[in-house]
């Protein structure tokens, strides 16, 4: 029943982009539109749910359309339903906030017809049984998605962006048919019933890993597949920024979880080598990276990169568990990356949502224009503060949960056989706390010049705060965000159905642990308690507020505000983006990114202003990218030339192909 019910959802969102065709002429289109869409996205989400809590068993329905013989399948066991809760969550949370933020998209016709496409997509991709279905609609949320990124096609940054995501998603999407026609072998059985009983041989399935690494990994913004991901998500609309990081990015994740622990079976142990330490650079690369942005919706694409790379590091050690016969300790790490999945999906929504609600009060998302927006709009402030506190898994707030967890895991990993594995897993541990460390710097960085001092500019100083839709969504998710940080023990028991399937064993019962504790190993260990710590800060809070009014004088005391040393009271003596990342910038300036710093000072007795100029290189442009497209632009140059051929140099062209063929067909036999 469920599985129909998710089917059915499939339909209403496509008739539902059908009507906003229609609809999308009219200012008021978008209520309908995104109204309907959140009905639906509630009934797919109870439905999901439904499967999780009552551990129905796997459902199987089939349409007459697809292949011949085959027809397109559909499926729904406990890892279709976890994903489908996460899509279909996330696409409820965005269409509520969508009612609010409709209002200020400036090509909603643009918009209305392909954002409820875009869910049916993802939902599609989830329930998908057989490799033709599951490639149609992998191929048809990217497209749909490519079209919200184009929705503000005035704007050159915003064409490119869609260019270079149309031109990656096509590369995923290559891969993951060439990975479906190894699994399918001579057969042609493109049912994932038949892959599953014809297991491929060892090279097979050590090539097949590395096309879905490829081609799941370019649509979920693993470094270095990344490139498309810091561009095109910032140039959508900010419910579907919020979308392609928290939900789109998960499923990416669902289809290499699908076939490389469903699909190809017992996973070899050097599998997870290579996504270990694909993960760990990920994860730094990304916050690094996000570290030097000043656009804040551009820091938020970025920091998506590296909670990818977080999930990837659990996925790698499920992997060299499931493969040495650890099956407790693979499912500790199975269990750390979904809960990863669910906690960023939530935390990454508020931020975009925080983020959509800065760029429609002040129309601005260049944090060095912003600045004394925590007066201006409070509620957005306290919002995008839980939300920059739970990504920079700051307790006791879910981030924190799911990426101590992963370190749990990490600890477990020492007693691997491997030496790869030995020297590997604790070099990933570095990499995972210095990308913690990180990302609190940069998330400091993000609410402090956003949000804290004073205006930059005259929009940040006019702003006002945004409508009861866009706020009553981000209190929801913040909401969400303590629960699961508070109460995480009956998230990991509602996981352990999907774990037990991949890792062959599940974590002892969590909920009813004292105190709604959670002790993933054993309890002299190490054990975490969400609710003791939340405990903990309430009263050190207040007393320490009660102590300071105590003790302090009642005399009003006035004094100037520190100037950072300088006399003039002026917006510009603040701290700035750049000022406070540069002391990181200089760590890793010349190491990573090839920072150009241009200083032009005018001289002592001149009145021009000064300038500073920072350029940051991403390394995958400049190593891999760049020289591709190089070679791609003077490989054509070269065949340009073919076009102004006489017909007798054509004729003779064709005639040596021939003969060329022949002498491959000759020698192949």
């Amino acid at each position: 029943m469920p599985a129909f019910v998710g089917l059915w959802c499939v339909a209403a969102l496509l008739g539902i982009s059908a009507a906003g065709v229609v609809l999308s002429r009219w200012s008021w289109s978008f209520v309908p539109v995104y109204f309907a869409s959140l009905l639906v996205c509630l009934a797919g989400l109870a439905a999901a749910f439904w499967h999780l809590w009552m551990g129905l068993p796997p459902e199987t329905l089939g349409l007459q359309i697809g292949l011949p013989g085959t027809g397109a399948r559909f499926r729904l066991d406990p890892l279709a339903a976890f994903f489908l809760l996460v899509t279909n969550l996330g696409g409820a949370l965005a269409s509520l906030y969508a009612l609010g933020y409709g209002r200020h998209e400036q090509s909603q016709a643009r918009v209305l017809p392909f954002y409820p496409a875009y869910l049916a997509g993802m939902n599609l991709v989830v329930l998908a049984d057989d490799a033709f279905s599951f490639l149609v609609a992998w191929e048809f949320m990217s497209l749909s998605s490519w079209a919200l990124v184009l929705s503000n096609h005035r704007h050159p940054e915003n064409v490119r962006a869609g260019y270079v995501y149309l031109l990656m998603a096509t590369c995923g999407t290559l891969a993951l048919l060439l990975a479906f026609g190894l699994l399918a072998g001579a057969n042609g059985g493109y049912t994932f019933e038949a892959i599953r009983a014809s297991r491929p041989d060892a090279f097979a399935a050590g090539l097949v890993f590395l096309l879905v690494l490829s081609g799941a990994g370019s649509k979920a913004g693993l470094v270095p597949l990344h490139i498309w991901l810091p561009l095109a998500h910032p140039a959508a609309p900010s419910h579907v920024s919020a979308l392609m990081s928290g939900v789109m990015t998960k499923i990416a994740i669902y289809g290499f979880i699908r076939i490389v622990f469903d699909l190809l079976g017992t996973p070899v142990w050097w599998w997870s080598l290579i996504a270990l330490s694909l993960g760990g650079i990920t994860a730094v690369l990304g916050v690094l990276y996000a570290l030097m942005q000043q656009d804040l919706k551009r820091l938020l694409a970025y920091s998506t990169v590296e909670n990818v790379g977080i999930i990837f590091i659990g996925l790698g050690l499920a992997m060299a568990f499931r493969a040495n016969g650890m099956q407790l300790a693979a499912a500790l790490a199975m269990t750390a990356a979904l809960l990863h999945v669910f906690n960023h999906a939530l935390f990454k929504s508020l931020l975009f949502f925080g983020a959509g609600a800065v760029v429609s009060a002040t129309g601005e998302r260049n944090m060095e224009k912003l600045g004394g927006l925590i007066h201006r709009l409070p509620r957005t402030a306290v919002a995008f503060l839980i939300g920059c506190a739970a990504i920079s898994a700051l307790p006791p707030l879910n981030g924190f949960v799911s990426e101590w967890l992963t370190f749990q895991a990490i600890l477990i990993g020492t007693g691997l056989p491997q030496w790869g594995l030995r020297f590997m897993i604790p070099a990933v541990g570095a990499l995972l706390a210095l990308s913690a460390a990180l990302a609190a710097a940069c998330f400091v960085k993000a609410y402090g010049i956003a949000f804290l001092g004073r205006p930059r500019s005259a929009a940040a100083r006019n702003a006002s705060e945004v409508d009861g839709f866009s706020v009553s969504a981000m209190v929801i998710v913040a909401m969400l965000c303590f629960a699961a940080g508070i109460l995480p023990g009956p998230i990991v028991d509602f996981l352990q159905p999907v774990v037990q399937g991949f890792a062959g064993a599940r974590l002892p019962e969590q909920t009813f642990m004292p105190w709604a504790s959670i002790v993933p190993v054993a309890s002299s260990r190490s054990s975490y308690n969400g609710l003791l710590i939340l405990l903990f800060l309430v009263t050190a809070g207040v007393l320490t507020a009660l102590t300071v009014h105590r003790l302090a004088t009642r005399a009003t005391r006035r004094s100037d505000i520190w100037d950072c040393g300088y006399p003039d009271a002026t917006t510009a003596t603040q701290y700035s983006g750049s000022s406070f990342a540069m002391p990181i910038r200089r760590v890793f300036g010349t190491t990573v990114f090839r920072v150009h710093e241009t200083v032009d000072m005018p001289r002592p007795g001149e009145t021009r202003a000064g300038r500073f100029h920072v350029k940051v290189t991403d390394p995958a442009w400049r190593l891999f990218y760049g020289p591709i497209a190089r070679m791609a632009l003077r490989a054509s140059k070269s065949l340009n030339r073919l076009q102004f051929l006489t017909i007798r140099r054509y004729l003779t062209l064709v005639f040596a192909t021939l003969v060329l063929l022949l002498l491959v067909v000759a020698a192949w036999r």
